[in-house]
């Protein structure tokens, strides 16, 4: 959530976008609010890996469909989202098995991200409440990358993504129901 605008360079804005908007989150849930044969915890979610694992995918999505080609900060937003993500892997770590203080963790996001302090301490307050939280994004990603990646190998050229896509109508699942119903789903095309 943007607590203050000052904290988000304007170059940064397109992947936020693109992670909270289409193809993020918002496309993610209202597919899945739309199902009419799932329950409802997977309509609402409550899956971080699966959730945030997603529009991570939609970041990079958005990056592979060329939205950058004619921005050049824009991409820069974009890759230094990868840069965040990557920090945020290490502050979650510090702080929750290398003992590392408040201070000590927000010091080393401003040095790497470069992100203000302010902007940087709030981070850090979510991850010391909320263990594992920062990297379930990137857990989550990975799973969705692999099964991308898994379908289009099995696949080959009949590999549609927005077939691969289709998976969203299945709401929030824990990622190792994800990847088992998308091997179902390219068994039953291949």
């Amino acid at each position: 959530m943007i607590k203050d605008l000052g904290d988000w360079p304007k170059y940064t804005l397109p992947t936020l976008c693109y992670h909270e908007g289409v193809p993020g989150h918002h496309l993610q849930i209202s597919i899945a609010q739309e199902s009419k044969d799932i329950p409802l915890l997977r309509k609402t979610g409550g899956f971080s890996a699966y959730s945030e694992g997603w529009a991570l995918y939609a970041e990079q999505v958005a990056d592979e469909l060329g939205v950058y080609a004619d921005d050049p900060l824009g991409r820069a937003g974009y890759l230094q989202s990868f840069l965040f993500r990557a920090t945020r892997l290490v502050v979650d770590t510090g702080i929750h098995s290398k003992g590392w203080s408040r201070e000590q963790a927000t010091d080393y996001m401003v040095k790497t991200t470069g992100y203000a302090r302010a902007r940087s301490q709030r981070e850090i307050e979510r991850y010391c409440t909320m263990i594992g939280q920062a990297c379930s994004y990137k857990v989550g990603h990975t799973a969705w990358m692999r099964a991308r990646d898994e379908a289009k190998k099995r696949l080959g050229a009949r590999f549609d993504i927005k077939q691969f896509h289709e998976v969203l109508r299945e709401g929030a699942m824990p990622l190792s129901i994800l990847e088992r119903r998308i091997r179902e789903r390219t068994a039953a095309i291949a």
